[in-house]
């Protein structure tokens, strides 16, 4: 039969016409005829026994049967398909796979001819003669259901079953899914309706690229792609005919024709596959000989691919990617518009994790506190470089899990927002805020204030001018500077200082420089402040002691390289959101302090690995929670060791951790050497570098050719509230990858 319009081209070995372009367009009288014939044979397909109008009542029903075809629409969207993403780190390996329906659309050229004429040979026959619907196959299925009295054969072609598809695809919710797959004369007229109108709109070949793109393949393989990777680690271009018969077989009943859970019903349905395409002239006898002499086994090398972060090397920073993007307006106006960018997927997400950085973080860690220590102490690390605020490393001594030992799917790196938690106390390495607010205001960094071993100080206002009770603090002796008193971490020096420069404006500072409390709320302004009586988190810390690195310019922490989409064009490219907070003397002014407890007579002054380094231990009281935060001119570490269960519950004294017993763990006790582990290994094959130097003078290795990174002293203004808080279970969400459950989240409180 020969279509207005067609053009014809030879398979490999098969007589099938191909049209690589248009169908035409039918004459009047053969619409008003088709549509006739689809109306009264589709109503005869699903009320078998029913008969044919007479000839004498033809011109009346013909013109019904019109009338009512074309009151259909016509006007079908085209599908957009849940694509698979993938997650790399910044030397282009990945993280993650990431998928709500694991599919890589391909173009037909990318798919074996075999393959083609498989699908062709099973499904519709004819599918390169019809025009969307075809009446004479409608009319086989109506015979062979009258004569069975039940319905054996619905006779759809394949572009009758791409628009099913697509509506299913396209539905926004159950009663559009249902309407979609109904078995009703009406769904299948609108379906035929549909058909005809796609035909006349698509070549043949983009109405068979899109079926193999969004026909399902059963093991949660979409697409003909993903379904080569899946059952025979082969891209679809280099399928061979048992394979390609095997895989057309699947698509009528997935579950039944697995051929990986049912070899034997997948052997059966593809030697009937064999059969059309023989019949067709698509193979040979000897072809065909062979290939059903073949096990459906034979070829198999299933390949299951994880789904999601949990799986990952990298969880916890694969979660953090993920938080971000569904947080961050650059990514997407609203909420929505985020989740449909990650749920639609066919992304390539390149994340700025080094790879050189997270493996010397995550060894570190688990050296000083191993995976599911009988002591449940907790230990994380995150790394941000300075002027661009590159996030290079997020590693904890935990795996990712709900339940067990040494499981967990809380982040403690990062804020409840972002899948982690409220925080935890900060301990002293607050102080620097502090010298940088009476820096600010122009206290001598020389200015001597009486530092005695216990002061009860007066007098403290909070911002709206109230008086806070008396305040006593233990640890001091003497007189002190801002150099010696950093050195020592002199606790009634710092107190002292404060009262001169008023409880605000070190918060102030802190906040422009990125630090919240775990819960996304602003700081408490307290006299405590400078001691750390806030809870925070390991990210905000590194990225805030960037900025003294970065000459008092801080950049906001971003884990995204960049995003391109499956044809390759840039969504996103990394670019630095800086911002100016301190003046470069305060900045460096801090950093001569901080180099004070990492040298002689220091709080750590083992925490030397060969460069020039800054740095501040922090210890809370009974040792709840413990820090060590510092920089290089590279890059600006924060690490914690804790009790997640809750610090002052189970506080870190007495306590056998990794083998050994403390009887008080401080900042210099575990986190510091975690600190110059993970910080030695991550400058590795980096240059020396001095402080002072400028963020123009970041490594090579850790610079991507392609950045747009650097400080802006005026940068665009950065949002200062702090991003609504949802439960740490939220990282949890993402393990089967169902972004619709993270809409709604209950709040979540740590202890």
């Amino acid at each position: 039969m020969t279509v207005p319009g067609d053009s014809r081209s030879t398979s490999r070995n098969g007589p099938a016409a191909r049209n690589s372009g248009s169908t035409g367009q039918q004459s009047g009288r053969l619409s008003l005829l088709v549509a006739f014939l689809v109306t009264s044979v589709i109503a005869g397909v699903f009320a078998a026994g029913v008969a044919m109008p007479t000839v004498g009542a033809m011109s009346i029903a013909a013109k019904t049967a019109i009338d009512a075809f074309e009151s259909y629409p016509t006007d079908l969207s085209d599908p957009v398909l849940p694509q698979r993403s993938t997650i790399t780190d910044a030397s282009g390996k990945r993280i993650a796979y990431l998928w709500e329906e694991n599919r890589v659309s391909v173009p037909l050229k990318k798919v074996a001819q075999p393959m083609q004429d498989a699908i062709i040979a099973i499904e519709d026959s004819r599918f390169y003669e019809h025009n969307g619907v075809d009446v004479r196959g409608t009319v086989r299925a109506l015979a062979a259901n009258r004569s069975s009295g039940e319905i054996q054969q619905g006779g759809s072609t394949i572009t009758q079953q791409y628009v099913k598809m697509i509506q299913l695809n396209n539905a926004k919710n159950k009663k559009a899914e249902a309407a979609a797959v109904e078995r009703s004369v009406e769904r299948k007229l609108r379906e035929a309706r549909y058909a005809i109108a796609v035909e006349k709109e698509k070549t043949k070949d983009e109405i068979l690229e899109g079926y193999l793109n969004i026909a399902y393949f059963g093991s949660g393989a979409y697409g003909v792609e993903v379904a080569s990777e899946t059952y025979y680690r082969k891209p679809a271009a280099k399928l061979n005919i048992v394979e390609s018969a095997t895989l057309a077989g699947v698509v009528q009943q997935p579950g039944a024709f697995d051929p990986i859970r049912n070899p034997k019903a997948s052997r059966e349905r593809r030697d009937e596959v064999l059969r059309q395409m023989r019949k067709l002239g698509y193979i040979s006898s000897a072809e065909y000989q062979e290939a059903v002499n073949t096990s459906v086994r034979k070829y198999l090398n299933p390949k299951e691919l994880q789904n999601g972060c949990p799986t990952s090397a990298s969880p916890y920073f694969c979660d953090y990617t993920l938080n971000y993007i569904r947080n961050e307006s650059i990514f997407g106006t609203t909420k929505r518009e985020r989740v449909t960018l990650l749920k639609t997927g066919g992304l390539t997400i390149k994340t700025t994790l080094d790879p050189q950085a997270q493996r010397s973080s995550q060894r570190a860690v688990e050296s000083r506190v191993p995976i599911a220590d009988p002591s449940n102490k907790a230990a994380a690390i995150t790394m941000v470089q300075p002027g661009t605020g590159k996030v290079l490393s997020m590693a904890q001594n935990t795996e990712w899990g709900r339940k067990g030992a040494g499981k967990t799917s809380y982040n403690f790196n990062v804020r409840t927002a972002e899948g982690g938690t409220i925080g935890m106390q900060s301990g002293s390495t607050f102080k620097p805020f502090t010298l940088a607010a009476a820096l600010e205001k122009g206290i001598s960094p020389n200015t001597a204030i009486t530092s005695p071993s216990l002061k009860t100080f007066y007098g403290f206002r909070d911002c709206d001018g109230y008086n806070f009770p008396p305040y006593t603090v233990k640890g001091g002796g003497g007189v002190e500077t801002m150099y010696s008193g950093t050195r020592g971490s002199i606790n009634t020096f710092f107190v002292g200082l404060e009262q001169m420069v008023s409880l605000c404006r070190q918060a102030e500072i802190a906040e422009a420089m990125g630090v919240r409390k775990g819960d996304g709320k602003k700081l408490n302004r307290v006299p405590s402040f400078v001691l750390g009586a806030n809870e925070v988190v390991p990210l905000d810390m590194a990225g805030a002691y960037a900025a003294f690195a970065n000459d008092g310019v801080w950049c906001k922490p971003n884990p995204i390289g960049s995003i391109r989409n499956l044809s390759g064009k840039k969504v996103y490219d990394f670019e630095s959101q800086c911002r100016r907070v301190l003046t470069p003397y305060v900045a460096d002014t801090i950093t001569s302090l901080l180099q004070g407890p990492v040298g002689g007579g220091g709080t750590f002054p083992s925490a030397n690995f060969g460069r020039p380094i800054a740095g501040k231990t922090g210890t809370t009281d009974s040792s709840s929670a413990v820090w060590f935060v510092g920089y290089t001119p590279q890059i600006a570490a924060a690490v914690w060791v804790g009790d997640p269960r809750g610090g002052y519950r189970y506080p870190l004294n007495n306590v056998v951790i990794n083998g050994t017993y403390y009887s008080n763990v401080y900042g210099a006790t575990i986190p510091g050497p975690i600190w110059r582990t993970a910080m030695s290994g991550a400058h590795s094959g980096i240059p020396i570098q001095s402080f002072g130097g400028g963020p123009q003078d970041f490594d090579v290795r850790l610079n991507q050719s392609d950045d747009k990174g650097g400080a802006k002293d005026e940068p665009d203004p950065l949002p200062t509230e702090p991003q609504a808080p949802v439960d740490p279970g939220a990282g949890a969400e993402l393990d089967d990858f169902n972004l619709d459950e993270l809409e709604n989240l209950p709040d979540f409180s740590f202890d």
